[in-house]
């Protein structure tokens, strides 16, 4: 007995150790392990100009034969067909899905298909005509699923599901795999009468005819491809409660099904769910779908959870209360609003993410929140990888899954970027802001989103141009590392000065421009806080208090928390000097052809004024002259450059100050 009981605790062990280390982990964390761990493959885009594209997929009605999936020896395989319905947007006589051929094997077409090839990956339908904008046609396609292991579609000793971001449904049907094309999903499932299976949307009807039950799930709102699932099991548990929105009580409840195997307890967030639906349905706008879910999975889904449209996936009994809220902050973020190209995907996790600290404020107030943050931020500043949030790059091509889902980047970054945003428009504003994102019927709301949207929106609500925040934070790698000094001195008179220069010395990019705080405390006790503009590197501020001032820290509340920092006495020179040099914003800016830049100096200095690129790296010397005291300017002819972000920096006496500039064709 003593053998066997050991032999038993050695094989637990594993199961046991990796059920302590997810609980030990956040939402966002497994969200990221799950989906930068999937096999890493180079990915197939058939637009250049995604997601632009010829036509738009309205409905996909897909018929599926699982039944032999979920008996021995549980193959691969099956036989399906999907009906296609397309809106042409440009004049067409063929048309280009993406199957993925080692995965699929296509049968045959008809409707209004006629013949087709398939190669590369990419199955080419011929059209029985040609069809001008707005015509509205259909193709059929027979296709079945190769018995092999790729990485979307899952058999697993009585257990099938689909896991498919970020272009993984090419692999189990043919569609236009791209996030920006949305479309309705019909999908009947043909499985033995011992299962249950679930899907997007709701469960129109569920037919037993013998031995066999076929599933008839529609959705009513358009969902990506990506986020299309089939989730079933033998003998799978299922409970469902019911939602009913605290702001229109007499509107019919929301079904939440809870799958789960057998073991798990999924009672502790079945009595939570329903005040995070209060509170996520509060802030940004009502509970978008007719229904939801959660369903934990075999082994094979061994990290964190997947956001899929009303039926999230979750690792075997990852019943957590982080998971799962971050895994339902989705339906908002990422799925009724999903990023229109991999390049947006901020809009996705970083949401997410920045959605779990929110609950946290939510249930236990802001220091809980603050300290998610915090938390966020140093997982971002111990482990960035030094690339920016949005590559130009991921909007035409996929990156690799542990680049796309870098949980630096992705999700840590963009989580303390929303927070830092807050910092910046205030609270009301924000908040503002946000719920305007989020309820956007005409532009948002079920719709592929680009940061731009998201951006547009916050200015509205606040009122501010913010094109210098998305554009550093977004655009540009990396965070600033300030190097802070300040001096205090007796005027007399009764009166002390505070002197205080902020001052970065990262170089790629050379400067951040953002509010910064600076907290003056007193000798008899009292402090104030004082929020300037740092709009231009090796700024000098300078404060006159009838009080003595004996400290001065930078940033004490901690709001920009994606930065290194010191803030010490001393200051080198006399601070009358070098608070009258200057360096004003170009004009205009962006600039396409000239541009003027102006500057002032105290005293007669030889100036010098470069152009660099974001990284630092010089790009042209504009100006070396000596010159007299005075405000200056001088022409920048942007011919030669390529369109960008650049920054231009000047160097007078033994000051040097930097600003951006933006410069387009």
């Amino acid at each position: 007995m003593k053998t066997k009981l050991t032999l038993l605790l050695v094989l637990l062990m594993p199961y046991y150790l990796i059920s302590q280390e997810l609980i030990q982990k956040k939402g966002w964390e497994m969200c990221a392990l799950r989906k930068s761990s999937k096999p890493v493959e180079q990915l197939d885009l058939l637009s250049p100009n995604s997601p632009k594209h010829k036509f738009d997929v309205l409905n996909y009605t897909i018929d599926i034969d699982l039944y032999n999936n979920f008996k021995p020896p549980f193959p691969n395989t099956f036989y399906a067909s999907v009906v296609v319905t397309f809106r042409i947007d440009t004049a067409l006589n063929t048309i280009q899905l993406n199957a993925r051929n080692t995965s699929l094997t296509i049968d045959n077409v008809s409707i209004a298909g006629i013949s087709f090839t398939h190669l590369n990956n990419i199955l080419t339908i011929t059209l029985d005509q040609t069809y001008n904008p707005g015509e509205v046609a259909e193709v059929r396609i027979d296709y079945h699923h190769n018995n092999v292991n790729d990485g979307a579609f899952y058999v697993d000793n009585g257990f099938v599901f689909t896991d498919c971001e970020p272009e993984g449904a090419r692999k189990w049907f043919p569609c236009w795999d791209q996030p920006s094309d949305k479309a309705i999903l019909d999908l009947t499932a043909k499985v033995p009468s011992d299962v249950k299976l679930g899907s997007n949307g709701h469960l129109e009807d569920s037919v037993a005819t013998g031995d066999s039950i076929y599933y008839h799930w529609v959705t009513r709102d358009p969902l990506s491809t990506y986020l299309m699932v089939m989730t079933g099991k033998v003998d799978y548990n299922l409970d469902i409660i019911y939602w009913t929105d605290p702001a229109t009580p007499s509107a019919p409840p929301t079904p939440i099904r809870f799958y789960y195997n057998q073991g798990e307890n999924p009672i502790a967030m079945e009595a939570l769910f329903p005040s995070v639906c209060d509170y996520f349905s509060e802030r940004f706008g009502t509970h978008p779908f007719e229904k939801n879910g959660f369903a934990t999975l075999s082994p094979q889904f061994a990290w964190g959870g997947m956001e899929n449209q009303t039926l999230t996936s979750l690792c075997p009994n990852c019943w957590y209360e982080s998971v799962v809220v971050h895994e339902f902050a989705h339906q908002w973020f990422g799925d009724m609003a999903t990023c229109a190209t991999w390049g947006d995907v901020f809009l996705n996790e970083g949401f997410a993410t920045y959605l779990e600290a929110l609950w946290y404020e939510h249930e236990s107030g802001y220091t809980a929140y603050k300290n998610e943050i915090n938390s966020d931020a140093g997982a971002y500043l111990n482990g960035n990888p030094g690339w920016a949030i949005a590559n130009p790059n991921w909007f035409v091509t996929t990156p690799p899954v542990n680049e796309l889902f870098n949980y630096a980047i992705t999700y840590a970054k963009g989580a303390c970027v929303l927070h830092q945003l807050r910092y910046v428009m205030g609270d009301s504003a924000f908040w503002a802001g946000m719920k305007l994102y989020a309820t956007d019927s005409l532009n948002i709301k079920y719709q592929g989103v680009k940061i731009i949207d998201f951006k547009q929106h916050m200015e509205q609500a606040c009122g501010q141009n913010l094109d210098y925040f998305f554009s550093e934070w977004i655009n540009l790698p990396n965070h600033p590392v300030y190097h802070n000094t300040y001096n205090i001195t007796n005027m007399g008179g009764g009166t002390w000065r505070v002197f205080f220069r902020a001052k970065q010395t990262q170089t790629n990019p050379p400067f951040f421009q953002m509010p910064i705080e600076i907290k003056v405390k007193f000798t008899n006790n009292t402090d104030t806080v004082i929020r300037v503009m740092n709009d231009v590197n090796n700024q000098i501020y300078n404060f006159d208090f009838t009080h003595q001032p004996n400290q001065v820290t930078f940033d004490p509340a901690n709001q920009i928390v994606l930065k290194r920092d010191t803030t010490t006495v001393g200051i080198d020179e006399p601070l009358t000097v070098q608070s009258s040099y200057r360096l004003f914003q170009n004009y205009p800016n962006p600039a396409e052809g000239t541009t003027e830049i102006e500057y002032e100096i105290p005293v007669q200095s030889q100036v010098i004024i470069i152009l660099t690129d974001i990284t630092g790296k010089k790009i042209r010397e504009v100006l070396k002259a000596d010159q007299s005291a005075g405000t200056h300017h001088v022409m920048l002819n942007t011919a030669g450059l390529e369109p960008g972000m650049f920054f231009y920096q000047l160097q007078a006496g033994k000051t040097t100050l930097t600003r951006r500039m933006v410069i387009t064709r």
